[in-house]
Parts: structure tokens; sequence; C-alpha cells
């Protein structure tokens, strides 16, 4: 391998590792995370809400606490890792592989509708739908 190819492992592995840090050992809850802007505007939940909480709690372990402030992250989430990861790898090692779900509409239109349904559900103030708010 060439001496370009482990500079780009070394820095991803240096950001991956940054992250995993912050969020293992800051708790966004308590810490100097930055709110959700729209929640903070309008009190409403975005698609995104509870997302950092999610993400301290996954790295805990704690896979239904992690649930409970973002279910659609956490199921989403392995789909992204794996796109994100053909990406570098991609980036690493100058191949165009792809993940062709990605690129299809069907995919894209249904997640973009999944998420707005999301949306608009987490934010009714009645049962079951409540449940989709993210709680301590």
């Amino acid at each position: 391998m060439q001496l370009k190819t482990f500079h780009k492992i070394g820095l991803i592995t240096v950001l991956l590792l940054s992250f995993v840090f912050v969020y293992y050992f800051f708790n966004p809850a308590s810490n100097f995370f930055i709110p959700c802007p729209f929640h903070y505007l309008t009190g409403f939940y975005c698609p995104g809400c509870g997302s950092q909480r999610a993400i301290h709690l996954l790295l805990h372990g704690d896979v239904f606490g992690a649930f409970r402030f973002n279910p659609l992250m956490v199921l989403t989430l392995p789909i992204l890792i794996y796109g994100l990861g053909l990406t570098l790898a991609n980036w690493i090692f100058g191949t165009q592989k792809r993940f062709m779900l990605f690129y299809s509409k069907l995919f894209i239109f249904g997640y973009f509708g999944l998420a707005i349904l999301f949306w608009i559900l987490r934010n009714l103030p009645f049962y079951p739908f409540n449940l989709l708010a993210p709680t301590a």
C-alpha cells in the first residue's frame, strides 16, 4: 500500500476514535452539546431529536434506551454505517463501488416519506404516538 493510503486510514481512524470518545464519555443531555434548534424554537420534535443521546446510549450498549430516544435513527444506523463505510473505502482505495439501495428512487422517496410520517407521529400528544418522543 502507498503512504497516501496509510494517511487516509490514519485520518479516518483518528476522526472515528474522536467521535466515539466524545459520545462515550460526554452525555449529550448534560454537557456542551448543542440542543435541537427546531425543538428549541417550536417545542416540537424533529426526526433527529434524541439522536445524540441515542448514540451515547448505543456506545454504552443500551439498545433499548437508544431506541427510546430515536427509533428511526437506531433502525437506520446499520444502513448508514454500511453506506459510509463503502464511501470511505472508495476514497481510500480509489474504487467506484456503490450501494445501489441509495440510488433507488423507491428507497429515497420511501425513506423521505417515512421520516416525515415519523416527524408528524412523534409530535402527537396521545398514546401510542407519544412513545415516539425522546424521553429520559
